[in-house]
């Protein structure tokens, strides 16, 4: 039987290449958007071309409220697609950047920060415990700039260290379900992440293309097949861990 990944945030970037390489791999994926559903179902249909099962549905993951109402849809789609009550992985993919120094930070932009990157992955989690097979895996996103620092990141890097101790603590109260829970934190990749920066920036992309023993930043595929590889069972023994995949950023 093939596996059900729940991919938050995998209408682009990250989550789109990590859907993507699961597909490639076997397995079939859920995938999340906030509001860009056309991308959404693009997504869905390259992993249909694949001959894998995909389904899209759309969530807010800073709005907490909503999570019931998802829970049900996610039930529905499981029933619907794959006659099963469960899903084996989740992907706590979804973000947004929101950049600045920490004398301009606004309250505003703080609270959407810690609401979609940290309070959404831990009530989300909670919310779809019950639907995670025992056995499964978690795996939440976080950043190399929760090692390595640079002007303008602190509170966004500071909800992704939260995460950080959040996963050792999932892995701990979830390990007798049989669930490792794992951390991958990305290098600067090449996105249209935080209004694609690190992408069409020549400056900053040159800074951390200078601060990696590789020489150039990171694409999307190079995080989209790791998490992939993290899901398969040749990893079935890596839980409770923080993988950097940065390709030697800061060192």
């Amino acid at each position: 039987m093939s596996t059900i990944t729940l991919v938050t945030g995998a209408s682009r970037g990250l989550g789109r290449s990590t859907a993507l390489n699961i597909a490639r791999r076997g397995g079939d994926v859920i995938v999340t958007y906030q509001s860009r559903a056309d991308d959404a179902q693009a997504v869905v249909a390259e992993i249909q071309a694949q001959g894998r099962k995909a389904a899209a549905l759309q969530l807010d993951t800073g709005d907490v409220a909503a999570f019931p109402a998802f829970t049900e849809r996610l039930k529905n789609a499981l029933r619907e697609n794959w006659s099963r009550e469960t899903i084996d992985h989740l992907v706590n993919n979804a973000g947004h950047g929101d950049y600045a120094l920490i004398g301009k930070t606004t309250e505003a932009q703080f609270d959407r920060l810690v609401d979609v990157h940290f309070k959404g992955v831990y009530f989300l989690t909670q919310a779809l415990l019950p639907l995670i097979a025992d056995g499964g895996r978690i795996v939440n996103l976080s950043s190399g700039l929760t090692r390595v620092t640079y002007p303008g990141y602190a509170a966004y890097a500071a909800v992704k260290g939260a995460v950080e101790v959040l996963t050792q603590y999932m892995a701990k109260e979830l390990g007798g379900r049989g669930i490792a829970v794992n951390t991958v934190a990305p290098g600067a990749i090449e996105t249209d992440f935080g209004g694609g920066a690190v992408r069409d920036n020549p400056e900053i992309n040159k800074v951390f293309a200078e601060m990696t023993a590789l020489g150039r930043v990171g694409l999307p595929d190079d995080i989209g097949g790791m998490i992939a590889s993290l899901l398969s069972d040749d990893n079935r023994w890596v839980n409770a861990q923080r993988v950097e995949v940065s390709g030697g950023q800061g060192i």
